[in-house]
């Protein structure tokens, strides 16, 4: 039996690829790096998602940061794949050289507004944490027309585009600078209806590529540990913390390959919502077990000498806190309990095990994944 370090060594992808360059020295090369991958890249649930999903995983275990950089162009390019009616990029000058984000948070006292006037979109307002906004050449970004939220393709270098240098005082991800970006009369092109964002798969799938770049981030530094273990004697407190560790991964990617299969071939149970829920929260469990872990094992140390260490670390315990740790809990479990009562008022009179136990299901798969007329919670944070 080997460990989750033998076992998972490289994405089979990554290997075919250009090795990635060190986000620390030029980001401007990461860039580049990245438009190439976004070239070959599988879409989640084209039949390849546990090879999109070891590509992302694979990034982070060598460089949180080119990780946390690359996610949100290849969830750019998936959104315009998968789109229903096509997307006029030529309106916003995109192209195949293009570098993508996704800025759809929301924030208090700010709001991003769009109107359209003789068939063109324009926006107005303030959108915050967006991501690499001054290196980047365009994004999709949500805004509020009269009906509701709607996804839009824009020009980050476009007149009437400014984003701010800050504030972005981070430790972790100190190159990702997530700051606030003002459109003032900024040309945008419709991506999907409005609502559309939001309620596809595809809006699940992306969070569970987020948590894939946590886990992969919690691989390397569990390499880490394995390293540092090999060139020391280790009393049994340290054996223990290295054990804890390669379980707490090894269970997470079991979540992970499981999902990815879901995901390709989805049952009609399924409630994307939750599967990424789930999925999410093992991840963010364990990258915080791996921290904890790696700190208690390790000592001081390689926090204050350690350059990579230091820095894979401080990257990871930011970039898991798009994770929203007991508020995300707490909206599984509202949506777990809103599922449980919604069979319970149509139990009467039905002799299926299925639909009077929400807990049990067929082949021990709990029915509460079984309701796919739950809405997605929210979009990433940042």
């Amino acid at each position: 039996m080997t460990s989750v370090y033998d076992e998972f060594q490289h994405s089979t992808l990554l290997d075919r690829l250009p090795p990635p360059p060190a986000s620390e020295e030029n980001l401007d090369r990461v860039l580049e790096w990245m438009v190439g991958v976004g070239r070959v890249a599988p879409v989640a649930g084209s039949g390849q998602t546990e090879a999109l999903w070891d590509l992302l995983a694979g990034t982070a275990a060598q460089d949180v940061t080119t990780a946390r950089v690359l996610e949100p162009h290849l969830d750019a390019l998936a959104i315009l794949a998968q789109v229903p009616d096509g997307v006029d990029l030529g309106a916003v000058g995109a192209g195949a050289d293009s570098t993508w984000g996704v800025f759809a948070a929301e924030g208090p006292g700010v709001r991003l507004s769009a109107r359209e006037e003789a068939g063109r979109w324009r926006l107005d307002g303030t959108k915050p944490w967006c991501s690499l906004a001054q290196q980047l050449s365009h994004a999709l970004v949500t805004a509020w027309t009269p009906d509701g939220r709607r996804l839009f393709a824009v020009d980050l270098r476009a007149d009437g585009v400014q984003p701010e240098p800050g504030p972005w005082v981070a430790r972790g991800l100190r190159q990702v600078i997530s700051a606030p970006v003002q459109f003032e009369d900024v040309t945008a092109v419709p991506v999907g209806p409005t609502g559309w964002y939001l309620t596809r798969p595809g809006f699940a799938w992306g969070g569970i590529g987020v948590a894939a770049c946590w886990w992969g981030g919690a691989l390397g530094v569990g390499r880490e540990m394995l390293a540092a273990a090999r060139e020391r004697e280790n009393d049994q407190i340290g054996l223990a913390h290295l054990g804890a560790v390669d379980a707490a991964l090894w269970s997470a990617r079991a979540v992970l390959r499981e999902a990815a299969a879901l995901v390709d071939d989805p049952p009609s149970w399924l409630a994307p919502s939750i599967l990424a829920r789930r999925c999410r929260q093992v991840a963010a469990r364990c990258v915080e077990e791996v921290l904890e872990r790696s700190a208690h094992a390790r000592g001081p140390a390689p926090l204050a000498l350690d350059e990579t260490h230091a820095r894979r670390t401080a990257d990871l315990a930011l970039y898991v806190r798009q994770h929203h740790a007991e508020r995300d809990d707490a909206s599984l479990g509202r949506d777990l309990l809103a599922r449980a009562e919604r069979l319970g008022e149509v139990d009467a009179g039905i002799d299926d095990v299925e639909t009077r136990s929400p807990f049990v299901g067929t082949l021990g798969v709990p029915a509460l994944l079984r309701s796919a007329d739950l809405l997605p919670v929210g979009g990433p944070s940042w």
